[in-house]
């Protein structure tokens, strides 16, 4: 698989909660799939609300595909510029895991961890919570839109099924238009064979 153009990638099956005390400050790190910007503000607010006393919420997300530096995002929550969000984001990144947020909560006890503490502290917490994360694989799709005959359906869901197209709505009406999610490793096989089993009379369209 090309790095530069992955359209399948792993991401988050459920989510996973680490612990651990390190010079009497507790930090708690959560991992949970997360899919854009507003799932993972959300996640964000919910775990604020819950620990309210809490002096950092430190977080990094990646919010779409691994591969795609524009769906970064990542917080230092007060703590001293690049000890946190970074670090626990380069830690997402090298797991090739895409749709994650990593939220680090930090209680604070008493005692100074200095730069490279909290570099490793907030890092550490990341990679302790991966190792406990169960994944499976997300393929990107495009979407395109297919108008058939009653006739031809049984055809289109036999192609669907072979090409593992994901049929992602269907209407009724004197045709059926349906609403397709093809993987880009399978659209040009998909199209060719469903142009020469319907001597060219189905012809799927993107849908913008």
């Amino acid at each position: 698989m090309n790095k530069n153009n992955m359209s399948a990638y792993l991401v988050p099956k459920s989510a996973v909660i680490f612990e651990e005390e390190i010079k009497k400050s507790r930090f708690i790190t959560y991992l949970q799939r997360t899919t854009g910007s507003a799932e993972a503000k959300a996640f964000l607010e919910e775990i604020k609300r819950e620990h309210r006393a809490a002096r950092h919420h430190c977080w990094a997300a990646v919010m779409g595909n691994p591969v795609d530096s524009l769906q970064f995002a990542f917080s230092d929550d007060g703590e001293p510029s690049g000890t946190a969000g970074k670090p626990m984001l380069s830690v997402l990144q090298g797991s090739n895991i895409g749709e994650i947020s990593a939220i680090v909560v930090r209680y604070y006890g008493g005692i100074l961890l200095g730069t490279g503490g909290l570099v490793r502290a907030y890092s550490n917490g990341v990679q302790q919570a991966l190792k406990l994360l169960e994944t499976e694989i997300r393929v990107e799709r495009s979407l395109f839109g297919l108008d058939c005959h009653y006739s031809q359906l049984s055809l289109v869901l036999l192609l669907c099924d072979k090409y593992e197209v994901e049929i992602l709505a269907q209407n009724f009406q004197s045709q059926v238009f349906l609403t397709l999610g093809i993987s880009k490793q399978t659209v040009e096989s998909f199209v060719r064979e469903l142009r020469d089993k319907s001597m060219g009379k189905l012809v799927i369209k993107p849908i913008e």
